[in-house]
């Protein structure tokens, strides 16, 4: 498979983001509203290109949505931090979505990690992705975990995984090819999915062959929560199928598919 040379991947979808804006017929079609959405975007951490994925997912959602995008990247590169962001009570109060794509695992205490999911008691919807499930995890509470909808702590190698949808009624999974592959890709482990997560598709395992959950929505305390464990990689980030089903995530959890 050739890979598309990242700075070509964001000049296209530049000139897709524009295109759209001009047209307006492609944001009017997808979430008929308004206003615009407001999202925030929290990322930062250890082990990806966190630049080009912010690029590629603020411009491609832009294009197919009217969002109004926030970016929160004050975490660093490493696998600890603390974002001053979350010690307002309110912090997460004035946008419609929050899209998680961070990766501290390091990062362990109770309170400030508490600050974070109390923001989305009580209705604040959120996507989150990839190390998002592997943040956090040396923590000795399962609050993150049961706002996610999965616990995950390891992940296998990356390859080209097949992925099987199993909710094919469900709104996110709309125009998802039945032969879709990823790009090169990990697959997270799920060791357990809590009681208000439902799958909507899954890959199996190369090692042990047993199917894993990659894109599922979860309730919590009256927020939408939309997931997937992929995207670790610029290719991911650059697949118009994965871009198109984050799209669709952050739509359904406002209530807005």
């Amino acid at each position: 498979m050739k890979t598309i040379a990242p700075v070509l991947v964001l000049s296209l979808l530049a000139a897709l983001s524009a295109s759209a804006d001009k047209a307006g017929e492609s944001k009017a079609a997808a979430a008929k509203s308004e206003k615009p959405l407001k999202c925030l975007l929290v990322t930062g951490g250890c082990c990806h290109d966190y630049a080009f994925q912010s690029k590629a997912l603020t411009l491609s959602s832009s294009a197919k949505a009217d969002i109004d995008w926030t970016v929160v990247n004050k975490g660093g590169k490493g696998t600890t931090a603390q974002i001053d962001l979350y010690d307002d009570p309110k912090w997460a109060e004035k946008f419609d979505v929050v899209v998680h794509n961070e990766c501290f695992a390091n990062t362990k205490n109770p309170d400030y990690i508490r600050k974070i999911v109390n923001g989305h008691r009580g209705g604040t919807p959120a996507v989150v992705i990839h190390c998002a499930m592997h943040t956090y995890r040396a923590a000795g509470i399962d609050d993150w975990r049961q706002f996610l909808g999965v616990t995950s702590r390891k992940h296998e190698h990356q390859a080209r995984y097949p992925v099987r949808t199993e909710k094919k009624d469900h709104p996110i999974m709309k125009g998802v090819p039945g032969d879709w592959v990823t790009p090169k890709d990990e697959l997270y482990v799920i060791e357990k999915m809590w009681p208000n997560a439902i799958v909507l598709a899954t890959s199996r395992s190369e090692k042990t062959q047993k199917a894993h959950p990659v894109f599922w929505v979860n309730e919590f305390e009256g927020a939408r929560i939309f997931g997937t464990t992929y995207g670790h990689t610029t290719d991911t980030f650059s697949d118009p199928v994965f871009l198109n089903l984050l799209t669709r995530g952050i739509l359904w959890s406002a209530g807005r598919l």
